[in-house]
């Protein structure tokens, strides 16, 4: 049985984002590189209910989107999990915010270490400090 319902994950992912684009330092970063936030929020909606329902509904593959973007760090990451723990504990659902947040620090850590990889391939890559 799924841990939410396809509006609990629809209402989680657009809160997430409106603070995301409300946040002074990640808000100018997704708005410099997301051309239709309708499309994007969609799409978002379906990684997470993939995730977090099983639905399979999710194509695409985050990791070579955000490996090509410029002066990513890991203070980025970690701000972007902060933001996402905030909302995911604001949920009535609280069973959906675990998991979730459980994937999230997974999700950020896999997109940080594959973006140290993809810049320097040679170097160790260096785990997110706060998960």
């Amino acid at each position: 049985m799924p841990v939410c319902t396809e509006q609990e994950v629809a209402d989680m992912v657009h809160a997430f984002y409106a603070k995301v684009r409300g946040d002074e330092v990640l808000g100018p970063i997704f708005d410099a590189h997301v051309a239709d936030w309708d499309e994007h929020l969609a799409k978002l909606v379906d990684f997470w209910s993939a995730i977090l329902r099983r639905t399979a509904r999710f194509t695409g593959a985050p990791m070579p989107r955000h490996a090509v973007l410029p002066g990513l760090t890991a203070q980025l990451f970690e701000r972007w999990l902060r933001l996402f723990r905030d909302n995911a504990g604001a949920q009535s659902n609280q069973a959906m915010g675990a998991q979730a947040c459980l994937m999230a620090q997974r999700i950020a850590q896999s997109l940080w270490l594959g973006y140290q990889v993809s810049r320097e391939p040679d170097v160790l890559p260096t785990p997110l400090a706060h998960g």
